[in-house]
């Protein structure tokens, strides 16, 4: 969605992680993740865009993944 709103190109930031004990662990959500994300995970959606020495804006959520897809935790 980004892209499509002329972002695509610009300053990126890791889409996601898990939350744990350490609050950012592995699974990692980025472009090249490759490992899999399995029922129960908990991990934050965060896309944003960075405009650099201008400003900058990110959007964070937080899901569980499920059996059947994923559940929003965070209020919205």
């Amino acid at each position: 969605m980004l892209g499509e709103c002329g972002y695509a190109d610009g300053p990126t930031h890791p889409f996601g992680h898990q939350l744990g004990l350490r609050i950012h662990e592995r699974p990692y959500l980025t472009a090249t993740a490759t490992e899999p994300l399995e029922p129960g995970n908990v991990v934050t959606v965060e896309p944003g865009v960075y405009l650099p020495g201008r400003i900058g804006c990110r959007v964070e959520d937080t899901v569980l993944v499920t059996e059947t897809g994923t559940e929003v935790l965070s209020a919205g």
